[in-house]
């Protein structure tokens, strides 16, 4: 399906999966009300408090399903959802919902706040979803079929690009979209067909928009053919038909592609990297509220660090080093130093040692690192002056590790791209083994991170990195 109309159709399911939600809040009160007339639910469950009391709980849960379902990927390409697919979805969403909701009662001590009845809200929940959906989708369906309420598509182009649109388009007929047919653009062509659908020839094009209901005209042409068929799309304009342009001929390297405008002038803009401004504006919040949390409530262990440090080897308590950021942009980076002084000096001397393909300099049994510097790396503990770094917005919680100058003048092409994302803290590399995956692994993995970056990737990956750390594996 399109990708605005894929989207209306993510917002009116949300919407609809939060209506569905508050009816099973007040049905689950209900059973479980009722219930308690029972003996054997009676000596089990305490009776329930009025409803007027949980209704902050149902404001609770609607917050915590409209956020889930907003950062997540729950409602993303719904209309390619299978059954199992579905079923999955719901119950992962839920079960997210239902843990944040029982972390919040416990972290208050509500106690006159029913669990049993949260579960039976859950439970009730559950089913109605997929009573809920199953109307949507299948019942709209069949009342689209009905009432033949479909959507009109004309295919200017007869070749690969357009059949292969023809094929997605035909993939979508649950939805709502039929395909008319396809439009020779040879100015000698005649009628025909061509995968089962007629192909009119471009002189006809006129006729077939004002005598056919056409919703729209695909142009799935090359670069040179659109050139000449600026006409036809002047004609579409006149009439009001709106019209969509295959762009297959940009260079495939930019997945987001979309059209804005500079003051009055209109821009198609190609990027192969993260762009929302909005959804990045939420990652920055994190960034900041966390961070700034961190450094308060860790700073009495950060000032333990220091001292020991400061006792156990001559030199300064901080490291300052050059690192790459956004774009390129330089800032110093700061940890816990874990090496003797002169560490940076004794490189050059070490360099037969390395243990790292490609530009990365790493040795497992390092001679420069001091007694009290190996307990911090195995815990991650010398990074934690990082969090002034994200905190100042040079760097995030989430993204792939800042690399030095040095490394980034011996990137290839296709790695510089990594430099596209603030650089973080941890990233799935960190995931897959820390300081035992090789360089090339490493920058396949933070570009697999880019091109799928999302708010609930982030927090999988900050959640999952915590009992890695905490557990002091595949840490140099």
């Amino acid at each position: 399906m399109f990708d605005r109309r894929s989207k209306l159709l993510s917002t009116v399911t949300l919407l609809q999966d939060i209506g569905v939600t508050c009816i099973a809040f007040v049905l689950a009160y209900a059973l479980r009300s009722y219930l308690v007339h029972f003996q054997f639910f009676s000596r089990r469950f305490p009776d329930i408090y009025p409803f007027s009391h949980y209704l902050p709980l149902l404001a609770g849960f609607v917050v915590a399903w409209a956020i889930a379902g907003y950062f997540s990927t729950f409602y993303r390409d719904l209309e390619l959802h299978n059954l199992v697919r579905l079923i999955l979805n719901i119950v992962s969403q839920l079960a997210l919902v239902l843990v944040v909701i029982y972390a919040v009662l416990y972290l208050l001590r509500r106690s006159d706040i029913s669990r049993s009845y949260v579960l039976l809200v859950g439970l009730v929940d559950f089913l109605l979803l997929l009573f809920g959906r199953a109307i949507s989708y299948w019942g709209v369906a069949i009342m689209r079929d009905w009432l033949r309420r479909y959507h009109y598509l004309l295919l200017v182009g007869c070749g690969q690009r357009a059949r292969e649109m023809a094929a997605l388009i035909e993939e979508s007929r649950g939805m709502g979209l039929r395909l008319i047919g396809f439009v020779n653009t040879e100015l000698t062509g005649e009628a025909s067909e061509l995968g089962g659908y007629d192909v009119y020839p471009l002189q006809s094009i006129g006729s077939i928009l004002q005598n056919r209901v056409v919703d729209e005209v695909v142009f799935a042409v090359d670069l040179q053919e659109l050139a000449r068929l600026e006409p036809v799309m002047r004609h579409c304009a006149d009439l009001g038909i709106r019209t969509r342009l295959q762009l297959e001929f940009l260079p495939p390297a930019y997945s987001r592609i979309y059209l804005e405008n500079f003051r009055d002038v209109q821009l198609l803009s190609l990027s192969s990297a993260p762009d929302s401004e909005l959804r990045l504006f939420f990652k920055r919040i994190f960034d900041v509220a966390l961070s700034f949390a961190a450094l308060v409530v860790l700073s009495p262990l950060m000032l333990l660090i220091a001292a020991i440090i400061k006792i156990a080897s001559p030199g300064p308590v901080l490291f300052r080093q050059t690192r790459c950021g956004l774009g390129g942009r330089r800032f110093t980076l700061y940890k816990f130093r874990s090496m003797i002084n002169n560490a940076e000096q004794m490189r050059a001397e070490l360099h037969q040692l390395n243990e790292a393909d490609g530009p990365v300099f790493k040795i497992s049994d390092d001679p420069r690192i001091t007694v009290v510097g190996r307990w911090l790396r195995r815990f991650s503990l010398d990074e934690l002056p990082q969090l002034w770094n994200i905190f100042r917005g040079e760097m995030s919680f989430v993204g792939p590790r800042p690399a030095v100058p040095e490394e980034v003048d011996q990137y290839e092409d296709w790695q510089r791209r990594r430099l596209r994302m603030r650089p973080g803290l941890t990233c799935t590399w960190v995931l897959e083994g820390r300081s035992h995956v090789d360089f090339k692994r490493w920058m396949q993995l933070d570009l697999k991170y880019i091109d799928n970056w999302s708010l609930w990737l982030d927090a999988k990956i900050f959640l999952r990195t915590i009992p890695i750390v905490l557990s002091g594996r595949g840490a140099y």
